[in-house]
């Protein structure tokens, strides 16, 4: 039996990255993805991991490190590289899943996933953790944010929504929630982290009332 691909968002991502410029709202980078980068030593090996039109990847890089800017966007990755090109800095863009890093193991000392490890089933959630925790060196952090359950019954409330797997739910209307999203509990999410001390884990809004994503800083373990 053919195994359902639930990692499609990147799909309908695409065509948003190449409408995308710097009056977008994912132009901004977050405060703190950027105060975390911050505590880190120059020349620190990053991996903006789901980077879109490079919000991150440029202003980590701008900070003084290294960085890498992964997407599974064709769109994404040209436009980082443009940005990058146009502000004379250097960035290493690459175009791959998130399911299947094409890095070396302890390649990174932090890792940067902010809304994207949701964009599929359970499945896709614990290969993407578990590709992250092998390219982060040892005592190297990770970054990310999760679609917590809090945020379904909003969901819901604006449209027709199935249950695909555990807690992977798709959406009926526009917007990308016609693609598979997972949303989870804090003990959903602690069970996933295999191989992370997790330090700070969150949950609130983003930037409108209801949008609930869970905010995690954690530290690959030895």
């Amino acid at each position: 039996m053919n195994r359902m691909v639930t990692d499609t968002a990147h799909l309908y991502w695409n065509a948003e990255w190449q409408k995308a410029d710097g009056t977008s709202p994912w132009a901004m980078p977050e405060p703190w993805a950027i105060d975390h980068a911050s505590t880190l030593a120059l020349g620190s090996r990053i991996l903006d991991l789901g980077a879109g039109i490079g919000r991150h990847a440029l202003a980590f890089v701008e900070a003084g490190h290294e960085v890498t800017a992964l997407d599974a966007s064709e769109a994404a990755t040209a436009a980082v590289a443009a940005a990058a090109f146009a502000k004379g800095l250097t960035v290493q863009t690459v175009q791959a899943p998130m399911t299947d890093l094409p890095f070396d193991s302890a390649s990174f000392d932090h890792v940067l996933a902010w809304n994207v490890i949701y964009h599929g089933d359970e499945s896709v959630v614990r290969r993407t953790l578990a590709e992250v925790a092998r390219v982060l060196r040892p005592g190297g952090t990770f970054m990310a944010t999760m679609l917590s359950a809090r945020r379904l019954p909003v969901e819901q409330a604006k449209a027709k929504g199935r249950e695909i797997s555990r807690n992977t739910w798709v959406f009926e209307g526009p917007g990308d929630k016609v693609h598979p999203h997972y949303f989870c509990t804090a003990p959903d999410l602690l069970s996933l982290m295999w191989g992370f001390e997790v330090f700070t884990l969150f949950d609130r809004p983003h930037e409108k009332p209801g949008s609930w994503h869970w905010h995690l800083l954690a530290e690959r373990l030895a």
